[in-house]
């Protein structure tokens, strides 16, 4: 039996173990299974791969996209790049870090905006934020973040709040933070929403609701907004087609 699966805390909300059973059983691949491991603290990794010593594959989630770089022998060049992890191939004991979601947001971006992409807000700072900060400099593609933190070089969510022109300026939107996500679907970045207006256009990399609070607030200012689960599905697949190269 081929062993796939996910490593991150808390594990509720993931698309993965569903999506990937049903491709198994969809495109009659046999002799796959995929599982969740939610483990508390990324210091846990080393026993899970001890005990499960057969995985070939690992998709890594929140919180631990950053955390487990020192655990693993080499990184993709492009991921060592982006500085973050999300796809793990294990392969004659040598552990290898790749990034789809860079691969994911960049064609998911792409298809739903073709080439006219505006200037862009990137709310969040964590593993998923680099791989769109990647995906939008690749594109050539003009972008502030944006933190809770006052950091040199960064916004923070009062920059916008006190100046609109950041806002005014930067038509795209996009969350990479999970805030907004099942449960607690009434989260949402604390951006000015009374500033958003039918130019605005807001790209929420969360997936579960399929409308986010985010994504109603523009909608309800008459601009366009979309989820992220067809970046979702974008960056499996090419996680799967990594587990599965011949070198």
């Amino acid at each position: 039996m081929r062993k796939f699966g996910l490593i991150g805390y808390p594990l509720g909300h993931s698309f993965s173990k569903k999506y990937f059973t049903e491709k198994f059983v969809r495109e009659v691949i046999q002799g796959c299974q995929f599982e969740l491991y939610p483990i508390e603290n990324i210091s846990e990794f080393p026993q899970l791969l001890d005990v499960e010593a057969s995985l070939e594959g690992l998709s890594v989630t929140i919180p631990y996209k950053e955390q487990v770089i020192p655990y693993l022998d080499a990184l993709d060049p492009a991921c060592a790049q982006i500085g973050a992890v999300n796809c793990i191939r294990i392969r004659d004991g040598k552990k290898i870090g790749f990034n789809t979601d860079y691969l994911g947001f960049k064609q998911s971006l792409q298809s739903w905006l073709g080439t006219e992409i505006p200037n862009a807000l990137v709310l969040g700072t964590g593993g998923a934020s680099k791989a769109v900060q990647q995906a939008l400099r690749d594109l050539g593609t003009p972008y502030r973040i944006v933190s809770r933190n006052q950091i040199e070089g960064q916004l923070t969510y009062d920059d916008l709040r006190d100046q609109p022109e950041w806002l005014a300026s930067h038509s795209l939107i996009i969350n990479t933070t999970p805030l907004g996500t099942y449960p607690q679907v009434e989260g949402l970045p604390d951006i000015p929403l009374e500033q958003l207006h039918a130019a605005h256009r807001v790209y929420d990399l969360v997936y579960n609701p399929t409308i986010t609070r985010l994504m109603q607030e523009c909608i309800a200012r008459g601009g366009t907004a979309k989820n992220g689960q067809d970046m979702l599905e974008l960056q499996a697949e090419a996680a799967w087609s990594i587990w599965n190269r011949p070198t």
